[in-house]
């Protein structure tokens, strides 16, 4: 190879390299410009998720609470019922929500009498009994003359009504001295063994 020829193909060397250091300077640019975009529209899908999920979220909840309104109101006449002619209750209340001191309770069912009964009932309604569930109405029933002093000289008793309950916690609840209650045929009943006792909180 002459020196003419070395030179030519040195030259022809840098003008090549040159060009793929254009080309792939280029294509990063545009690599650049397409991750670029392609991070704007997952941060827009990504947006677009989020409210979706949100407003789901809203609408599931806003379901969960029409359905537990539902099975409170499917469940109060039959409750009101048993209150009344079988434990001599003189005052139903559904939906009781007490303020005090910056705490807040609320029971589905508050049942009360005055005479010879001096009797308390607590009744929390569930269309799926859970332990939070339990758990609940045993705070219910330990912070209820914080809230009701009035009637502080009353033994409290506790009632579960639900749709769907387990044997386990329905075992777990008579245990615990709490009455149970079923449903058949969209009407509650009490669910306790004869020789069920209640425990007066």
């Amino acid at each position: 190879m002459t020196d003419n020829e070395l030179k030519e193909l040195v030259a022809s060397i840098a003008i090549a390299q040159k060009e793929t250091g254009r080309q792939i300077e280029e294509t990063d640019k545009r690599l650049s410009k397409r991750i670029e975009e392609t991070d704007k529209r997952i941060e827009k899908i990504d947006l677009q998720l989020s409210k979706q999920i949100k407003a789901l979220g809203k609408q599931i909840g806003g379901l969960g609470q029409k359905f537990g309104s539902f099975t409170e109101g499917l469940a109060l006449p039959s409750m009101q019922k048993i209150l009344q002619h079988k434990f001599k209750m003189e005052v139903v209340s559904p939906s009781v929500r007490v303020n005090k001191n910056g705490k807040e309770i609320e029971i589905d069912v508050l049942a009360y009498a005055n005479s010879s009964i001096n009797e308390v009932y607590i009744v929390e309604v569930k269309s799926h009994l859970r332990e939070d569930g339990i758990k609940q109405l045993q705070g219910i029933m330990n912070n209820f003359r914080e809230f009701f002093p009035e009637h502080s000289d009353k033994k409290v008793f506790g009632v579960i009504a639900a749709v769907d309950m387990s044997k386990r916690l329905k075992q777990r609840l008579l245990s615990l001295g709490f009455y149970t209650a079923k449903i058949k045929d969209d009407i509650f009943s009490l669910d306790v063994p004869d020789d069920f006792r209640a425990k007066a909180y």
